[in-house]
């Protein structure tokens, strides 16, 4: 049984994609901060007759990856086959009214977070990948790093050093086959966002990014899970470096 590792997978996107992946037929190990809630997910996830473990995992502290990741690959008894960088947050304001202790946190979740995480995990995806030739590691960028978004530049920024880093890893990685990709939700309705409507900006920005997305709604928790799972999948053993939108129209990259 081929095991994922979920980062950031108690809440919001990540909990969608550790169940959608269970469901798919992984075994999954449930990454985040905040352990009481990785562990009702994977109550939930055993509950439905998946494996799963719950892990706390900061993954802006490399020793603390190192750890999870370790006990993930002895307690699910395998290597490990992929890997989602998922964990993140945001704190919408305008970049000249932040504290810079601000941009600080931002960036060693939202960036350094995703070079911990493949730092640690990615040369056992490249073991794993070596005897069975499938390997993945699925990055959740954000549409704000694709075209920058007003009051999130250091969280764009970062998200866009996300990107850059998805293609340069797919290029290092393509001698393990290993694919990389990344997946861009444009806002989606997660615990984040409700955090994000708590100030008055932040409530502005999501009716607005609302109002002018085609399809007149925010991305889903599924909507992204659910190109988790294609990429996840054997058929898509030939997609890498790719950067893909869930945005329902709201963003268009050329």
């Amino acid at each position: 049984m081929r095991i994922a590792f979920v980062t950031g997978g108690g809440s919001g996107l990540g909990k969608s994609i550790a169940h959608r992946l269970a469901a798919d037929g992984f075994s999954v190990a449930i990454a985040d901060i905040d352990q009481s809630s990785a562990e009702l997910v994977a109550k939930e996830i055993q509950e439905d007759g998946a494996r799963a473990l719950a892990l706390r995992c900061d993954v802006s502290s490399l020793d603390s990856v190192k750890e999870a990741v370790a006990t993930a690959t002895e307690r699910l008894k395998g290597g490990l086959d992929v890997l989602v960088n998922n964990a993140g947050f945001d704190e919408p304001e305008f970049f000249l009214q932040t504290d810079p202790e601000l941009w600080d946190r931002l960036i060693a979740v939202n960036l350094k977070g995703v070079l911990n995480c493949t730092f640690a995990a990615a040369p056992l995806i490249a073991e794993s990948c070596r005897e069975s030739g499938y390997g993945r590691i699925i990055n959740i960028a954000s549409d704000a790093g694709r075209v920058g978004s007003l009051g999130e530049a250091v969280y764009a920024a970062a998200k866009g050093g996300v990107i850059a880093f998805t293609k340069a890893m797919a290029r290092e990685l393509a001698r393990d086959k290993i694919t990389v990709n990344a997946i861009c939700p444009g806002p989606a309705d997660t615990p984040m966002t409700d955090r994000i409507r708590s100030s008055a900006l932040g409530d502005k920005l999501m009716a607005r990014m609302a109002d002018v997305t085609p399809l007149k709604r925010l991305a889903l928790p599924e909507d992204v899970a659910g190109l988790v799972s294609y990429f996840a999948r054997d058929e898509a053993n030939f997609i890498t470096a790719q950067v893909v939108s869930v945005s329902g129209g709201l963003t268009i990259p050329g």
